[in-house]
């Protein structure tokens, strides 16, 4: 599979990413090819480093919230929103949060799946930022936008570490700002 990164106009290098990132052939199923983020989140120039390309392209947009999906939107959200003096909101699946939610469903390759969010966690006209790990399909980001925005916050971007640009899941997102640091062709 090729690959290319996103220059980052500050002189941030996300080149060195991509060596931190481990390729598991035939996982979870024959014929996939998986990428793994373990091997980038222990090694901490790393992490330093992707957190710091995330921060540089989202410190313009003034966003008062991170949200963060279950579950690796959780390893980048918090680091994310302290760089950025922004808070941090999880976005869950169903039955996880303990006070009264606002819930979105959301169509997967085989059934469906749904996230939840705190009905309070967002007040009107905050500028939210959606985080995770990867941009595959786009169901998870287009289900936590359409959270998101229900509560009446507006969208200052998604944020993603890895997309895989042959599934096309920006498409599920056009309108937004869609911004991933290494992108994978095939």
């Amino acid at each position: 599979m090729q690959s290319k990164t996103v220059p980052i106009k500050g002189g941030v290098n996300c080149e060195p990413l991509k060596k931190l990132i481990r390729e598991v052939p035939d996982f979870p199923k024959k014929g996939i090819l998986f990428y793994d983020i373990t091997t980038l989140l222990k090694d901490k120039l790393g992490f330093a480093t992707l957190i710091d390309a995330l921060a540089e392209y989202y410190l313009p947009k003034k966003a008062d919230l991170i949200l963060g999906m279950e579950a690796r939107g959780f390893i980048f959200g918090p680091a994310l929103a302290y760089r950025l003096n922004a808070g941090f909101v999880p976005v869950r699946k169903p039955g996880k949060l303990p006070a009264a939610t606002a819930k979105a469903e959301y169509e997967l390759e085989y059934g469906s799946n749904a996230l939840e969010v705190h009905k309070d966690a967002i007040q009107k006209g905050q500028r939210v930022i959606i985080v995770d790990d990867l941009l595959a399909t786009g169901g998870t980001a287009q289900a936590t936008v359409k959270l998101a925005t229900s509560l009446g916050a507006e969208i200052a971007g998604l944020g993603f570490v890895v997309e895989l640009d042959f599934l096309k899941g920006r498409e599920k997102l056009k309108g937004y700002d869609v911004f991933s640091l290494l992108h994978y062709d095939k």
